[in-house]
């Protein structure tokens, strides 16, 4: 800041040191020269000419001092901006490892413990996304408030970036205390936050280390934080994980996995199964499903369990399910053909690739290249892709069923099974979960639940696939209760196209691929 009263205090204190020079200089030439009186008749003069001197010095020290508090004032922003966070504050990455440094070093002089937060807002970005950037800055800062009011006064806490902070615990004594921080934290940030007359909901994910033990350099111990922060939010969120060294191997075999699918593609590592989907009346083969398989070079082959959700949370599986969705096409018309019946082929869609805006486009563009009817494709959608935007969710499935496209409901009961969308969604088949049919002639809760999808799934217009039949109880329970269609072990295991063919052709020359297993079975239930 300025200071006015002092630069006037300058001034005024140089025209009077301007004065008394000039009165001095004429005291001298009264000693020098005799002829000369001690106070001249013309004094008021060199006065006046004193002042002015004096009150250009202060005018020019005053303007240096107004140019020194500019530059102080500009270092601060500067400095406030190099090191600070503009929104909440808090120190920013920068400032946050220079303390993070110093904590280690005395951590380890004094042979002491530090503990280090990292804490991630959980699904931040679809409130972000849904109330803006304005109320989501609104909610940062005030989680930040939260966050600062549970520490203790030897803590310190910084924004990392984004929805991230870290919390720098000194001194612990024991790993408990740490803990005891992360829980007040937990149940401060899930009270509901009121952003403009609207009542918000909010939770984190907090990942924990203990330094030097679990790290001892700044960038090590933010990312085994960060290890550990990602398995909270793999439980499911608002939780809280200590690091341990299996987490970073895991970690590094994610990492693995991850650059060798984007290879893997490249390479041609990735293959298509097929599985049988039977009739169960005729025996026929009437469809069958797609089955992504990955042979990894110097590895073997890696199953679709492991590589599957990393392609998910990675967005990987965009550029994979095309290839899949073409591959599978291509190989539809390939079995044309070759003088095989038209069979309808079923592809899976995941969540991700689902919401893409150019979903609808993506599979017209794939239905021309390839030549395939739309009538033959048949997409298999999770319950989880209606959970979120439920009308656009409607509207793109309504488009797809528009260009004769099949739609199928997968693991119907596993989810947010909602007879609404049922209702509303141009479903064409819908697929009992394996888990209903897995113990389906043992567990009468599983038999009376796939009764009531049967039962309620005809009365809608839907057709029901059963899958995973593994035997000829199941499968006799499912013909008893008039389930449509089925595949599993029972028929056949999921096989390479070559291995397809022959029992496509026994359906072409009117015989039942599977006739022996579908002879009449007595009733279970």
């Amino acid at each position: 800041m300025h200071k006015p009263r002092h630069h006037m205090a300058s001034v005024l204190l140089s025209c009077l040191i301007g004065a008394a020079l000039l009165l001095s200089i004429a005291a001298l030439q009264h000693l020098f020269v005799s002829h000369v009186p001690l106070i001249p008749r013309n004094f008021v003069i060199p006065v006046l000419v004193g002042a002015s001197i004096g009150l250009f010095i202060g005018l020019y020290h005053r303007r240096l001092l107004q140019r020194e508090d500019r530059l102080q004032e500009a270092y601060h922003d500067i400095w406030q901006s190099a090191y600070y966070d503009q929104l909440t504050g808090l120190p920013n990455r920068t400032l946050l490892l220079d303390r993070l440094r110093q904590a280690v070093a005395h951590a380890c002089r004094h042979q002491q413990t530090l503990g280090v937060l990292l804490l991630d807002i959980d699904r931040f970005k679809r409130i972000n996304e849904s109330l803006g950037h304005t109320l989501g800055d609104q909610l940062i800062l005030l989680v930040a408030e939260r966050i600062s009011s549970c520490i203790r006064d030897s803590d310190s806490v910084a924004r990392l970036g984004g929805d991230e902070f870290v919390l720098l615990m000194p001194d612990l004594k024991h790993p408990d205390d740490v803990a005891l921080v992360a829980n007040k934290i937990l149940t401060a940030v899930a009270q509901p936050i009121e952003l403009e007359g609207q009542e918000v909901f909010c939770s984190c994910s907090i990942g924990i280390i203990l330094a030097p033990l679990d790290g001892d350099d700044g960038d090590t111990i933010l990312k085994h934080a960060d290890i550990a922060m990602y398995k909270a939010k793999d439980s499911g969120g608002n939780c809280y994980r200590f690091y341990s060294w299996y987490m970073n191997q895991q970690a590094v075999e994610r990492l693995a996995m991850e650059a060798n699918m984007q290879r893997g593609l490249e390479r041609g590592d990735f293959f298509l199964h097929y599985q049988p989907q039977i009739d169960l009346r005729s025996g026929r083969i009437v469809g069958v499903e797609a089955l992504l398989r990955w042979q990894a070079p110097n590895i073997g082959p890696i199953s679709p369990e492991l590589f599957i959700p990393l392609a998910e949370e990675t967005g990987f599986i965009i550029p994979l399910g095309e290839w899949v969705l073409r591959s599978a096409c291509q190989q539809a018309v390939n079995w044309q053909r070759q003088g095989l019946p038209p069979t309808r082929m079923a592809v899976n869609l995941s969540v991700r690739q689902f919401r893409q805006k150019d979903l609808v486009q993506t599979v017209a563009n794939v239905l021309a290249e390839t030549g395939l009817k739309p009538s033959l494709l048949e997409l298999e959608l999770t319950e989880s892709c209606f959970v979120e935007r439920p009308n656009e969710a409607m509207a793109v499935l309504h488009e797809l069923s528009r260009m004769g496209v099949n739609l199928s409901i997968d693991d119907f009961g596993t989810g947010y099974s909602s007879l609404a969308y049922l209702k509303l969604c141009p479903i064409n088949h819908l697929k009992i979960a394996i888990h209903f049919v897995r113990d389906i002639t043992t567990n009468p809760d599983d038999a009376a639940i796939a009764e009531a999808i049967i039962a309620m799934s005809h009365a809608m217009g839907i057709r029901v696939i059963a899958e995973g039949i593994e035997t000829t109880e199941q499968q006799s329970f499912l013909v008893n209760k008039d389930c449509d269609l089925a595949q599993g072990f029972l028929f056949a295991r999921p096989m390479p196209p070559e291995k397809i063919a022959p029992l496509l052709a026994k359906g072409e020359s009117g015989q039942s691929a599977f006739s022996e297993i579908l002879s009449p079975q007595p009733a279970l239930f």
